[in-house]
């Protein structure tokens, strides 16, 4: 084995060169594997990197726990149906004419600026086929947190945590009884058309991402989603609160723009599915809370972004050095960064580099994949 510590090998799952019998670790280390090189994470897929990935695959396990405790038998099933295939149902109403009102009528109403009518709504082979598995898909924009495959399972995972403490600590200290399950299936689902949104490109990166509404069109295109699959409309409400809170008119104001985008897109009247007040200006009265603690919970991103904004850079300076990838090599790059990410995480990383250094943090990444 590698000099590593036994901190990372428990972390990763690592053995360098040697495959270790997975039962003798965590959970999170159960899906062992041997160094590789870097031909070989060339030939990749972001899927097969996202299923080597001990701690992607640990989370993708965990969330599935997490929409099993969901007590509400439909809510429950419709949640882990969208993981399991987050296809994008609302096309199946949207041919070329109703595309073209769609965007007519949300540039009318100012949720769309600047966007051509050939650049709304990302690119669907098919209405009833996901354009990759929910485990493989990135959390955010490319170069933002957890911008590799799997990024979206951890994300979603630590976000999920957060809301549930969240509610745990609200019930035990002031003995205050928020809708669990609308926290739980609100807070699984808040990203749940970024398979879609960031599909991974042929260089290595993943599709960029339009604006809807002011936020990124994952955010509006996902309430669209759940509207089109059926959830209650608590469920829809808090959901599109991740992205903001409804504490002041300016606020919410915001909020009751992504809900009237997505029910635009999904062709249904939002005051009528009781997704907005009569009127259509404010959220249902009296507002309920479990949208601020899906907000609250989507704030993994405080910690993340920045953590990837320092990686990135150590990231490139180490392929160039060690790995003999050029600058002008952004295939060879992502395909290196993509892989190290997928199976240590930016933040597995980023404690590394920031408490240790870069000496440290290239060893890391020399255990996962061998240098040239």
């Amino acid at each position: 084995m590698s000099q590593m510590e036994r901190r990372d090998f428990l972390r990763f799952g690592l053995a360098a060169g040697a495959v270790v019998a997975a039962s003798t670790l965590p959970k999170k280390a159960q899906a062992a594997y041997t160094r590789i090189c870097v031909d070989e994470v060339r030939a990749m897929t972001p899927q097969a990197m996202a299923e080597q990935s001990g701690l992607v695959m640990s989370g993708w396990d965990s969330l599935h726990a997490s929409a099993n405790t969901i007590r509400n038998p439909k809510i429950r099933a419709t949640v882990l149906d969208i993981m399991a295939k987050p296809a994008p149902t609302l096309m199946q109403r949207i041919g070329s004419s109703e595309k073209k009102e769609i965007w007519k009528e949300l540039t009318a109403k100012g949720l769309l600026k600047d966007v051509a009518l050939k650049d709304f709504l990302p690119p669907a082979k098919s209405a009833s086929a996901e354009p990759q598995p929910f485990y493989s898909a990135p959390g955010s924009g490319y170069g933002s947190h957890h911008s590799y495959p799997g990024g979206l399972v951890t994300h979603t995972d630590l976000n999920t945590r957060v809301s549930m403490a969240l509610y745990e600590g609200y019930r035990e200290v002031y003995d205050y009884l928020l809708d669990r399950d609308v926290v739980i299936a609100s807070q699984l689902l808040h990203d749940l058309h970024k398979p879609w949104v960031f599909q991974w490109q042929k260089n290595g990166e993943s599709r960029g991402e339009m604006k809807l509404g002011g936020t990124g069109e994952h955010h509006p295109l996902g309430v669209a989603e759940s509207i089109v699959r059926g959830l209650p409309a608590e469920v829809c409400v808090a959901q599109a609160c991740a992205h903001n809170h409804p504490r002041t008119p300016e606020d919410e104001a915001k909020v009751v723009g992504w809900i009237t985008a997505a029910a635009i897109i999904a062709g249904v009247d939002p005051v009528k599915r009781g997704l907005l007040e009569p009127g259509g200006k404010t959220l249902p009265m009296p507002r309920r809370q479990e949208g601020f603690v899906c907000h609250l919970g989507d704030h993994d991103w405080i910690l993340t972004v920045p953590a990837a904004q320092w990686t990135i850079p150590v990231m490139k300076t180490i392929a160039e050095r060690d790995y003999n990838i050029k600058s002008d090599d952004a295939k060879g790059f992502n395909s290196l960064r993509n892989y190290v990410f997928s199976q240590a995480t930016i933040m597995g990383l980023y404690e590394i580099y920031a408490a240790k250094g870069e000496q440290e943090l290239t060893r890391t990444v020399h255990s996962i994949v061998t240098p040239a």
